[in-house]
């Protein structure tokens, strides 16, 4: 007869099945932040032209790395069921949480037979951070995972959890060439969707092969698999992988905050370090110790380059941290240090979800929020919908850096720099420079004319105090925006 789970394994279960539920209702609403606004422009474009979208961000035909197999897949169904953007990317949301929670489950199945453990692993990912708030996509603590759960570093991450699942039983065992071929092309697959999170990806498949020790016919297979890696990445047709390589001089000052406050951001994953300190006492090959030291020599490396884009490695400091957490409080030799552990844990936990408790606001409105917790919920940025009536498809629209250019593209139409670095766009600076000049005080009304006729704007937005001539005010929108044409 089969045993009973524990009351400690159903309590840990039913706090991650809340979690996730509680995601699920954020994907209902899908709160605006950061970069949903890119990824929904590029399903606009995939969905108007699968064969040659262009750049999604502004008006010229450029590749570009946010063509990924899996916004591929959205725009395929965007085009096909002709479901609005913001529906199918609720769709992927869906999916890419799926992917996440089945992961972790079945990676921490290979690490524990424990009934509590994929549950705890699950809590510990979200909770196990730090007391100052820190949302970025790639880093899935609950509050950053509530605002980028449609983004494709969540589907990639998932499929990293899943990619680590699958490569150990198989460099363990006798996995066939079919299996270690599946793996090649999962591991592109990862690398192509998100490039930062296929890094994490890479760093902990490593750590798997190498704390398995495997002998002389796994390591011909492992090269199989790889092989068949790069192949997929040297044929995916909408952009060139490998030219990222040279492309982190244009990121380094975009990342460099994530160097910024560590020990706040993260000081609860010291448990986590503690835990893998007692594995590496127990077994010096153990893959979450091996998975750790290779992120920390990485973020390391980047910090003291100044190549801070290497710091979206940090996810590869963090997850065996949590989960080593998640695995002692389970695993303790004697029934005493496991439950010192699992106190230790839970109240590591309470502190981390009360930190993050202003994620609730993305699903129960402010007013209705305990005055504490509402406190810390932060409104999620209003879109660019009031435009739609006017500015159609394909309309550029000038608009300043951040945040506007960052949103109306989702909507379909371009603006004339783009809100994130782009590696493939060669005039970047010169748009960036046409951007400023425009929206500069004292900036001549003839050389605005001239910027805007360069680039075929047909709208400005600014504040109401941008009234000049040559433009119309049309409409006005949330904080002061103003929505003028140009007039010809």
């Amino acid at each position: 007869m089969r045993a009973a789970p524990r009351p400690a394994a159903v309590a840990a279960q039913a706090a991650a099945a809340v979690v996730v539920l509680l995601l699920l209702l954020v994907i209902v609403r899908l709160p605006w932040a950061g970069d949903l606004g890119m990824h929904a422009a590029t399903v606009q474009r995939l969905r108007h032209d699968l064969v040659d979208p262009g750049n999604p961000l502004v008006d010229v035909d450029t590749p570009s790395p946010y063509y990924s197999p899996w916004m591929l897949v959205l725009g395929c169904v965007a085009r096909v069921s002709g479901l609005s953007v913001f529906v199918v990317l609720r769709l992927g949301a869906l999916a890419g949480l799926a992917l996440l929670v089945t992961g972790v489950w079945r990676y921490v199945r290979t690490l524990s037979g424990r009934r509590a453990a994929p549950a705890l692993a699950v809590l510990s990912l979200l909770f196990l951070w730090g007391t100052a708030l820190f949302n970025w996509s790639g880093f899935y603590g609950l509050n950053s995972l509530a605002l980028t759960v449609a983004y494709p570093s969540v589907f990639a991450l998932g499929l990293a959890f899943h990619l680590w699942a699958w490569l150990g039983p198989a460099v363990r065992g006798d996995a066939g060439w079919g299996t270690w071929l599946g793996l090649g092309a999962l591991w592109a697959v990862i690398l192509l969707c998100h490039q930062f999170s296929g890094v994490v990806a890479s760093l902990g498949a490593v750590a798997t092969v190498v704390a398995a020790r495997p002998g002389r016919d796994r390591w011909l297979r492992l090269g199989g698999a790889l092989a068949v890696g790069l192949w997929v990445l040297l044929l995916w047709p909408y952009y060139d992988f490998f030219a990222l390589l040279g492309a982190g001089d244009g990121l380094e000052s975009v990342h460099r905050p994530l160097y910024e406050d560590l020990l706040g951001r993260y000081w609860l994953v010291l448990l986590g370090v503690a835990a893998l300190g007692v594995r590496w006492w127990r077994d010096r090959w153990d893959p979450l110790v091996v998975f750790f030291v290779l992120g920390v020599v990485v973020v390391a490396a980047g910090g003291l380059s100044g190549h801070y884009a290497w710091g979206r490695a940090l996810p590869a400091v963090l997850i065996p941290a949590q989960v080593a957490a998640a695995l002692e409080a389970v695993e303790a030799g004697r029934r005493g240090v496991r439950a010192g552990w699992a106190c230790v844990l839970g109240a590591a936990l309470a502190v981390g979800a009360w930190t993050q408790a202003g994620t609730v606001g993305y699903v129960v409105e402010r007013g209705e929020l305990p005055e504490a917790v509402a406190e810390k919920y932060r409104q999620p940025w209003a879109g660019y919908h009031w435009m739609t009536p006017w500015v159609k498809y394909g309309d550029v629209v000038m608009a300043r850096p951040g945040r506007p250019a960052r949103q109306i593209p989702a909507y379909g139409a371009y603006t004339v720099a783009p809100g994130y670095p782009d590696f493939f766009l060669r005039d970047e600076g010169r748009r960036e420079g046409a951007v400023r000049r425009y929206f500069a005080e004292g900036t001549p009304g003839r050389e605005r004319a001239e910027i805007l006729r360069e680039y075929g704007v047909r709208w400005v937005v600014a504040g109401a105090a941008a009234r000049g001539a040559g433009l119309r005010e049309v409409a006005r929108g949330p904080g002061g925006q103003v929505l003028y044409a140009v007039v010809r």
